[in-house]
């Protein structure tokens, strides 16, 4: 692992986030969570929970990434409620991979399960992710330290997003 990203460590939450919406990444890294607030979280929640209940569930590692369940062949899978935005769910998967790689554990894939879809996505680890996963940390990182959220464009999503009443104030 690159030396200056040895101690920055975000959940997959953050990775997500980049890829959604950086004002939202911003929110949500400054301990201002409006997710309870969503009923389109706790419908996730919901489908997370009642899924595949034979499963041992959210696992958590280092505090850091919290893995929805481990399936056989070191499979790792993330449960989600739609593939309206799969290329967050794809990186934040690709993430997780990737920091167990960091962790020794090689030879890891992952498998996105969309249950109300009745629809997979195998996810692999490929060499050249690497150093993006690596380039989106630093990019976080810079997000973070800023004193104010960046500014973003309204898009399509902004309706339903949980932030919304605070974001266009």
């Amino acid at each position: 692992m690159n030396s200056s990203l040895h101690n920055i460590r975000f959940t997959g939450t953050q990775i997500n986030y980049f890829f959604l919406c950086k004002k939202k990444l911003w929110y949500f890294s400054h301990d201002i969570q409006m997710e309870q607030n969503s009923d389109a979280v706790y419908l996730g929640k919901l489908i997370h929970e009642t899924s595949y209940e034979r499963e041992k569930k959210e696992i958590d590692i280092d505090d850091t990434i919290k893995i929805d369940f481990i399936g056989n062949d070191r499979v790792i899978h993330e449960v989600k409620k739609s593939d309206k935005v799969e290329e967050p769910h794809i990186w934040q998967l690709k993430y997780y991979i990737w920091y167990l790689k960091q962790k020794g554990a090689d030879g890891i894939t992952g498998k996105i399960n969309y249950p109300k879809l009745r629809k997979t996505l195998d996810v692999f680890l490929e060499p050249e992710d690497e150093e993006k996963i690596q380039s989106i940390l630093k990019e976080i990182q810079g997000i973070i330290n800023t004193e104010l959220p960046p500014a973003v464009e309204r898009m399509k999503m902004c309706r339903n997003c949980s932030y919304g009443d605070i974001c266009w104030v």
